[in-house]
């Protein structure tokens, strides 16, 4: 069984580009063992990730996740069995909040900033699905 979950948290401190790398160079390899794909967000001070695979090992993956010393205030804001993957071929896309156009921001926030924290989780996996369409996810991390 496929399910999808979405969650965000805030960084200890600034993020850090040597933390990013660290981070996804973790899941890039960690992930295809496990089946589990999916995208992160960040910018200085928040993740937003959807991640998607099996039900034991995504949340497996999010429990490691909420355990992890460099975020805090983990919150899952949705998760859902599905019955296709959205990023099947990426261990782990990538995008920046701070090169997000305005105008897609204000889909789906009360604001031009998104606060993940502030808004319902299909807003996050919409606008997700947005930057997906739009080739704002960096797909480097295909497996």
């Amino acid at each position: 069984m496929l399910v999808r979950l979405t969650y965000v948290s805030r960084a200890v401190g600034v993020v850090t580009q040597p933390m990013m790398d660290s981070i996804l160079n973790t899941s890039r390899k960690n992930n295809p063992a496990n089946g589990v794909t999916g995208v992160l967000c960040t910018n200085n001070y928040i993740f937003l990730q959807l991640l998607e695979g099996g039900r034991k090992e995504v949340s497996e993956t999010y429990n490691r996740i909420a355990r992890d010393p460099r975020h805090n205030d983990v919150q899952l804001l949705h998760m859902e069995e599905v019955t296709e993957r959205k990023f099947a071929g990426w261990s782990m896309g990538k995008v920046s909040f701070d090169r997000i156009n305005l105008a897609i921001l204000l889909k789906y926030s009360a604001k031009s900033v998104l606060d993940p924290y502030a808004v319902p989780g299909a807003s996050s996996i919409a606008l997700l699905d947005e930057l997906m369409a739009t080739a704002s996810v960096a797909s480097n991390g295909t497996t």
